[in-house]
């Protein structure tokens, strides 16, 4: 059972799985702080001063936290468009590195195109020449 454990945690998935929760956690910490020390007290400013956070309702003994809810929207759309453009110029670099292996390819098979014609011409003189 030890071995059958080891092969399943050495696989690459789950090492890849591993580093991008580690990965994605500092992400968290660092877009959260971007969010509540940096970009809240902005739209804070421009709300005339409004604490989302501090936002709340009583009904009866309960207390109902719509700012902590409308922090969190917030939150999510920030956390989402700056993943979506992490992840959008990791594609364009990805993109960048096929285009430049297909044109090696496709140069690497020219040369081979090339040498072979220059082969058979120098073949074709040999025997004409013989």
């Amino acid at each position: 059972m030890w071995n059958e454990f080891k092969q399943f945690a050495m696989k690459g998935n789950v090492l890849d799985l591993a580093v991008g929760v580690i990965i994605g956690s500092a992400f968290g910490k660092i877009v959260s702080s971007l969010v509540q020390d940096v970009l809240m007290p902005l739209i804070g400013l421009l709300s005339g001063g409004i604490n989302f956070t501090d936002l709340a309702i009583k009904i009866g003994g309960a207390q109902l936290k719509y700012g902590q809810f409308i922090q969190n929207v917030i939150n999510f759309f920030i956390i989402s468009f700056s993943i979506f453009l992490f992840i959008k110029v990791i594609n364009h670099f990805k993109r960048k590195e096929e285009t430049e292996k297909k044109i090696d390819k496709k140069e690497e098979l020219l040369m081979e195109i090339r040498d072979l014609l220059k082969a058979e011409k120098d073949f074709t003189r040999k025997n004409e020449t013989s």
